[in-house]
């Protein structure tokens, strides 16, 4: 395991408890105490977690009451390789919307390499990191930019989305659950994940592990309204993601179609 990918796995374990400790955390990395404790003092630089007596704790709240800004630097490797696998199942040539999130702006990072292509965007990070690349025909959504998520949403993003078609939207998301299926943390941005669906020809949802077993307050739909799903492979190991393998089986029984990077 890379020092970029322990950090964000060493920062998922204290997030998961009130408290966890160096023995723990070296059992379960399967790293001495001594890098353990090497990587608790690098969180702490960053104000991500807080050392204490043979452990450490979260300073951070959970990741859907944080906005954009204090989420975007969290687990950013495996972003990364989420981003990247994701862009990889676009083909060149396509009609592209891309969701708003800290995830789909790696995706927008790695969408270059695919060119050409026309994307659309609910993200005032994605436009930026789209603007003036050769072969991207970017689009902005209209629409409110949601304060902290820079997300774009509101009556004016979703009369947008009903006039376009697309051959592919990439819906980041809040939470996937077994049986309440696809949600997200606010109103506003569920809405316009449904009018994404509606106005798709295929959907890649894409989230971290961390999204596995969630239920989030508003329900974006079914788990069968999604073609294929790219998470990361720690999805797979229920010591760090307990409903993770279980919502896997969910996944895999709607005939979603999922990829561990």
């Amino acid at each position: 395991m890379g020092v970029a990918n322990r950090l964000d796995l060493t920062l998922r374990l204290v997030q998961g408890s009130d408290r966890v400790s160096v023995s723990e955390l070296s059992h379960r990395l399967g790293v001495s105490e001594m890098t353990v404790r090497r990587d608790l003092d690098a969180l702490e630089r960053q104000g991500l977690v807080r050392r204490v007596h043979g452990g450490a704790v979260a300073t951070r709240p959970r990741e859907e009451d944080a906005g954009f800004s204090a989420r975007e630097p969290w687990q950013t490797a495996t972003k990364d390789r989420l981003g990247a696998a994701v862009a990889g199942l676009v083909e060149p040539g396509s009609r592209v919307l891309l969701d708003a999130g800290t995830t789909t702006v790696h995706v927008a990072e790695h969408l270059a390499a695919r060119a050409p292509l026309t994307v659309a965007v609910l993200s005032l990070q994605a436009a930026l990191t789209l603007a003036d690349r050769p072969g991207i025909d970017l689009l902005v959504v209209g629409g409110r930019s949601r304060p902290g998520e820079r997300s774009l949403v509101g009556p004016l993003a979703l009369r947008t989305l009903e006039s376009l078609a697309f051959d592919c939207f990439v819906m980041s998301i809040g939470g996937v659950h077994a049986e309440h299926g696809w949600s997200e943390f606010s109103l506003d941005d569920a809405a316009v994940k449904q009018a994404g669906l509606a106005r798709t020809t295929r959907t890649i949802a894409v989230a971290d592990a961390t999204k596995l077993g969630v239920r989030a307050f508003s329900r974006v739909a079914p788990l069968d309204a999604v073609d294929r799903f790219v998470t990361d492979r720690a999805a797979e190991d229920a010591t760090t993601h307990p409903s993770g393998p279980a919502t896997l089986d969910a996944l895999r029984d709607a005939g979603v179609d999922s990829l561990l990077v």
